[in-house]
């Protein structure tokens, strides 16, 4: 979909493409764009097809460059929240051309940072100064940034919460989703980050003295962003070998149940499996119920024995955790007085 913008009074208002105002700049928000609606900007604009490839191509990093036909093109990626998709949080490029009093904004999907454009949330948008237009995105998406990342370490937390009652497949998948969104972000933060880079060295497009210092702002908000994706990945890969660990134990402790059973399981099978041989039998010359009773009583010294070597098992296993946890209990209690001396 494309839409139409001119700012009047330091607000956006949304126009007819037959009633756009020659001597105002213009804003060209296209979102979500078919096939056609790139054809139609690729010829009005003459917009060469292999920038508009990259734009539309999922995994284009950011950076700037000049067209044939002498516009100026830069390519940020902005943060998405999409709740129905495979990976909630991931990144997309935006397109940013200039050519003469227009700027297009060029997106295969819908995105919250042009969106906030749109609806007038962004303060001190400048239309006539397009260098500024373009910090402004930058500054809104690391903002959305910040805040996404926020909300993957509440639902990190929740996540781990929920694991330590039960450790399930879901909690699992939901860890490796979150995980590999950060990884999304943390790339497209340092293509942003040399983006801005460059934007202040080249010559394609000029800051003033006002828009460098808000270009300085995004650069620490830009590293900012990166510090707490890496924090938080680094957290996250960490809990994720942690519950491995713990997963690991648990099936070695179901193993070792599962041997103790089959050790005492053992010799009633050896016994059967003797005798079914032609061998003649121990209590053949008994007569009546006697041969039952034995049998019985064989059955349940085999249950005892296995019920008292899981205790033992279990028993061992809790001495083990207590004297651990005395030894922690120790080490704490020494550091402390360290630090009191």
């Amino acid at each position: 979909m494309i839409t139409y913008w001119q700012q009047e009074n330091g607000r956006f208002l949304k126009v007819k493409k037959d009633e756009i105002q020659k001597s105002k700049p213009l804003w060209i928000d296209a979102r979500n764009v078919n096939s056609d609606e790139a054809d139609v900007l690729q010829q009005e604009y003459e917009i060469e097809q292999d920038h508009i490839l990259d734009i539309l191509d999922p995994d284009e990093l950011s950076r700037i460059e000049e067209g044939e036909s002498g516009y100026i093109l830069t390519i940020v990626r902005v943060p998405v929240y999409d709740p129905s998709a495979e990976t909630p949080y991931f990144t997309v490029p935006v397109g940013i051309i200039i050519k003469g009093k227009t700027i297009i904004t060029l997106c295969w999907t819908d995105s919250e940072v042009l969106k906030d454009f749109g609806a007038n949330r962004v303060r001190n948008v400048r239309l006539t100064d397009f260098p500024s237009f373009i910090a402004q995105i930058l500054n809104r998406a690391n903002l959305n940034f910040l805040r996404y990342l926020k909300e993957i370490n509440r639902r990190s937390t929740g996540i781990q919460n929920e694991m330590k009652l039960e450790i399930e497949n879901r909690e699992i998948m939901q860890m490796m989703s979150l995980e590999k969104s950060l990884v999304y972000f943390t790339t497209s933060l340092k293509s942003n980050s040399l983006l801005l880079q460059k934007m202040r060295n080249t010559r394609l497009i000029k800051f003033d003295e006002e828009d460098l210092d808000f270009v300085e702002g995004v650069m620490i908000d830009n590293k900012q962003a990166i510090e707490m994706a890496d924090t938080y990945s680094s957290i996250m890969f960490n809990v994720m070998n942690t519950y491995d660990s713990i997963i690991s134990n648990n099936l070695n402790n179901v193993m070792k149940k599962l041997a103790i059973i089959n050790i005492v399981m053992m010799s009633p099978t050896f016994v059967t499996s003797y005798f079914g041989m032609n061998v003649k039998l121990p209590f053949d010359h008994l007569a009546g119920y006697i041969p039952i009773v034995y049998i019985t009583i064989c059955c349940v010294i085999s249950v005892v024995l296995t019920i008292l070597a899981l205790n033992v098992n279990k028993e061992s296993l809790r001495s083990l955790r207590a004297r651990r946890k005395q030894q922690r209990k120790q080490r704490k209690s020494n550091s402390k007085a360290r630090k009191g001396r």
